[in-house]
């Protein structure tokens, strides 16, 4: 069984690509199970640049296949902010609770075709031979000027899908990751999945 490292020590995190991996044969495993692994600082200027960090560290380490993703939300009025700095908007250490009262704050006022985003994630996928594959993921709404919904995460209870026509945060889990930015980076990945799983060396 091939094996993947994930560069992240979220459990959550990890629970989920592991369950997305299992039909291709693949193990993944996470940072939490290599003690003394790097946490590189993410100093990218993009989603692709902080993914590749994170990727390329975790396999220099490790030496196998390697996987990171970098995600986050892209509003138009705000020149593509908050961007790499979804999960500290306002401020190292913000919860999610202020990153959305800051998001509000900052569109406050704005009618709704002003207020378009996109969910975004890169998944870079690092091999033992030097090579990079990239999977990027894209899901587009608009800001509300109120949260709706008690689910999901981040900026999810202001994020209105244009896909499902609710909120993230609305959404039942199924729902949301069939059309979400990671889910889509995913089915990217996965498409070439089964050329790269056993193959790791050539990849």
């Amino acid at each position: 069984m091939e094996k993947i490292l994930l560069a992240s020590r979220n459990p959550g995190k990890a629970a989920e690509f592991r369950a997305l991996f299992a039909p291709f044969g693949a193990a993944i495993l996470s940072l939490a199970d290599f003690p003394g692994a790097p946490s590189p600082e993410e100093t990218g200027a993009s989603f692709e640049e902080n993914a590749v960090i994170k990727a390329e560290a975790a396999q220099r380490f490790a030496g196998i296949l390697s996987l990171a993703d970098d995600s986050g939300l892209a509003v138009e009025a705000l020149g593509g902010a908050p961007g790499v700095r979804s999960a500290r908007f306002a401020g190292a250490g913000a919860d999610d609770a202020a990153n959305n009262r800051l998001l509000l704050e900052k569109l406050a006022g704005l009618p709704p075709e002003r207020r378009r985003a996109s969910f975004v994630c890169v998944l870079a996928l690092a091999s033992p031979a030097g090579r990079l594959r990239i999977f990027r993921g894209e899901t587009h709404g608009r800001i509300l000027s109120w949260p709706r919904g008690t689910g999901g995460f981040g900026y999810d209870p202001l994020f209105l899908s244009d896909d499902l026509g609710l909120t993230f945060a609305e959404a039942g889990s199924g729902a949301k990751g069939r059309v979400s930015h990671r889910g889509r980076a995913f089915a990217a990945l996965a498409a070439e999945l089964p050329a790269c799983v056993g193959k790791a060396e050539r990849l």
